[in-house]
């Protein structure tokens, strides 16, 4: 009985030094992405790109339509809750993104945009029109002389 109990520990020892027996393709599959995604997985990926989307389209829009597409997905993105399901930070971290780093460059991208935008001149028409009422005859021709060049 001795020899048995010998012989089946010297057999369970060699069998961990044993490969498993494996086919290329079972083996190559764990280095493999998975090139489908979970229909909730897809759903929160959708949800995302949509809201990054809106943020970027209607940024710098003026009618009341984009503007609240805009408003909507900018407090969506900018909202730091992670106890509803689709949240933002929720859906960035199924989807294995970090959303501080992308809340991060949303904001940014925002501020470099408004940046670049040119800056508008504001003129008073109301001070130009009591300006002109109150200039003489002789001092409206002076500057029409003046800037034709005579």
């Amino acid at each position: 009985m001795a020899e048995q109990n010998t012989f089946n520990l010297e057999e369970r020892v060699t069998s961990l030094f044993q490969p498993d027996t494996l086919l290329p393709a079972q083996f190559l599959e764990t280095y493999r992405r998975k090139s489908h995604l979970e229909p909730e997985t897809r759903l929160m990926l959708a949800v995302l790109e949509d809201a990054i989307a809106c943020f970027q389209k209607y940024a710098l829009a003026r009618d009341e339509r984009g503007l609240e597409l805009f408003r909507e997905a900018e407090e969506w993105v900018l909202q730091q809750d992670s106890e509803w399901l689709f949240s933002f930070d929720n859906t960035c971290e199924s989807l294995g993104i970090n959303p501080e780093y992308l809340r991060a460059g949303l904001v940014r991208w925002k501020r470099d945009l408004l940046q670049k935008q040119p800056k508008a001149k504001v003129y008073d028409l109301a001070r130009r029109q009591a300006d002109k009422d109150e200039r003489t005859p002789d001092e409206a021709d002076e500057r029409f002389l003046k800037a034709s060049g005579h």
